[in-house]
């Protein structure tokens, strides 16, 4: 076979690389069911553990930014459903999840609606910023959907009364719970944007189960919140309750108190409103006499401006500045005339053999200096350059070795040898050392 003709041969980085990339791309975010076994809670705050059935398993990681939003701890042997994309670890080829978010598989059914809900009505732009409505500045009316006999009503018409009894109220009693809430909050937002009768809306609920706050998670709801006229306020639990319903409305309030004292202003807010207004007022007032004092002035200053004596100063002044101009004029001719003179001297001297001859010696004396500094630099390299050589030649010259402690060994016959098996016990040799030569006899056998 020959390697060079195929194409397609893939290192072991590459192969997983590539199989990493079907893997994240193939399936995209998945929804698991399976049991915690093996939980590994590592140093930096990430989860590693395994996801398993009667049958099978698969690793999981889980990292520390995702894991935060849990709201719990996960055990071993808890069953638990989980958010993930499927990926590769590439060092050792090892398929794996990367879990986005996890929850008990008693909640998990609700959150996994509650997502897929979330990213559909995403999708379809009903929690677009451009889309929300600002809430009046001047509320005269406010309208609240909620249940009329719970807690939260309460709440809010208390808050009311003490900070802004001013305010009026209409409700539109709902129910908040139940299989038929949804359709029914949403109903009495259509009533209330129908009879156009308030300012703006508070839906919402005191707090309760993921299962007793659904149906703010229901789509009829959140349709019916974007399709209002009115600004809305969702109002819908704790603070720590999050809802469909939080995401499309106006403006989200942490509790239905919190739209209370949103909506409502104390009497102080309404004497500092007085008081803003009365300044506003004054600086009115002052500003009006400050333009009326400006165009008094000017009129006066144009008035002065076609008295005869302002005239006549006015043409002193453009005599005494003409009579300026001249002398500049005379003067600046008086110097051009000069730099002419100069000119045309300094023209005379460039033409005459005396100067030529001073701008020749000049020359000559550069170019000997040039000479001498040439012949100088040709001179230092030369030398250098012998120097370097020299170094050379000494360093490859046997002499130089013999100076470092080695000798030359010369058989009987006068030839080099470099080799102990070219002499026998006997032999006679001549060892030449760095300085001087002696005669010797090989007696046989190592040292």
């Amino acid at each position: 076979m020959n390697i060079s003709e195929n194409k397609n041969i893939y290192s072991v980085s590459s192969l997983n690389r590539a199989a990493k990339a079907l893997l994240e791309t193939g399936l995209g975010v998945i929804w698991l069911s399976g049991e915690i076994s093996n939980l590994t809670i590592a140093v930096s705050g990430h989860w590693y553990f395994t996801l398993k059935d009667h049958s099978a398993q698969v690793r999981c990681a889980m990292f520390r930014g995702s894991n935060k939003r849990t709201g719990f701890t996960p055990k071993h042997g808890q069953q638990v459903l989980v958010r993930a994309k499927l990926s590769l670890y590439e060092a050792r080829g090892d398929y794996q999840l990367i879990v986005e978010s996890m929850a008990p598989e008693g909640d998990g059914l609700l959150k996994q609606q509650f997502e897929e809900l979330k990213f559909k009505l995403a999708a379809e732009g009903l929690f677009s910023e451009s889309h929300k409505k600002p809430l009046p500045q001047l509320i005269k009316c406010i309208g609240i959907i909620t249940s009329s006999t719970g807690a939260a009503l309460h709440d809010i018409l208390s808050i009311l009364k003490r900070r802004d009894p001013r305010l009026k109220v209409i409700i539109y009693p709902s129910l908040v719970q139940g299989a038929s809430s949804a359709a029914s909050v949403a109903a009495q937002i259509q009533l209330a944007n129908a009879r156009n009768e308030c300012d703006l809306l508070i839906v919402g609920r005191g707090g309760g189960s993921l299962e007793d706050l659904w149906c703010f998670n229901e789509a009829l709801v959140a349709y019916a919140i974007y399709d209002s006229q009115l600004p809305i306020i969702s109002a819908v639990g704790h603070e720590i309750d999050v809802t469909i319903a939080d995401f499309v409305a106006d403006v989200r309030a942490a509790t239905p108190s919190a739209a209370a004292e949103l909506v409502s202003q104390n009497k102080a807010f309404h004497q500092t409103q007085l008081n803003t207004l009365t300044n506003r007022m004054k600086q009115a007032i002052q500003a009006r006499l400050q333009v009326k004092l400006h165009q008094h002035a000017l009129i006066r200053e144009k008035l002065l401006n076609l008295h005869p004596k302002h005239k006549l100063q006015q043409q002193t002044l453009q005599l005494d500045e003409l009579s300026l101009r001249l002398q500049h004029a005379f003067q600046a001719s008086m110097n051009q005339a000069k730099q002419d003179q100069q000119r045309l001297q300094s023209g005379l001297f460039q033409h005459s053999p005396e100067g030529i001859v001073c701008v020749e010696k000049q020359k000559q004396k550069q170019l000997q200096h040039r000479l001498e500094h040439a012949m100088q630099v040709t001179l230092n390299q030369k030398r250098t350059l012998l120097q370097n050589k020299s170094s050379r030649l000494n360093t490859v010259s046997p002499l130089a070795t013999l100076a470092r402690g080695y000798a030359i060994v010369k058989d009987k016959n006068g030839k080099i040898t470099t080799d102990t098996a070219n002499l026998q016990p006997g032999d006679k040799i001549a060892v030449r050392l760095d300085k001087g030569e002696f005669k010797a006899q090989v007696l046989g056998g190592e040292l």
